[in-house]
């Protein structure tokens, strides 16, 4: 048990190092998508305007994938996955 423990101590420390690097990038790439989400949405209004429904439709349907409810949901989700996955390994090892 306590060669399985040592041999998961390296796979903990680069866990630790992806999930800090990877949340961090998760943030910014957030931001950037309320930032992505607004301007697209607002396009989509212009082109409802001017009378060009498709148009705004999909618009509209990139703006949802680029909201808060959409890939930045799938992405946070997988962040959670890592967390969760580094956090049992840290039970393991110190268990």
């Amino acid at each position: 048990m306590i060669v399985l423990k040592i041999l998961a101590a390296p796979f903990v420390v680069a866990l630790t190092l992806i999930v800090a690097i990877v949340s961090f990038l998760y943030y910014v790439a957030s931001a950037l998508c309320h930032v992505g989400c607004m301007i697209l949405t607002l396009l989509a209004l212009v082109l409802f305007i001017e009378g060009q429904v498709l148009g705004g439709v999909v618009f509209l349907v990139l703006a949802f994938l680029v909201s808060p409810f959409g890939i930045p949901a799938i992405a946070d989700r997988l962040v959670a996955r890592l967390r969760s996955l580094n956090y049992t390994l840290q039970d393991f090892i110190t268990g």
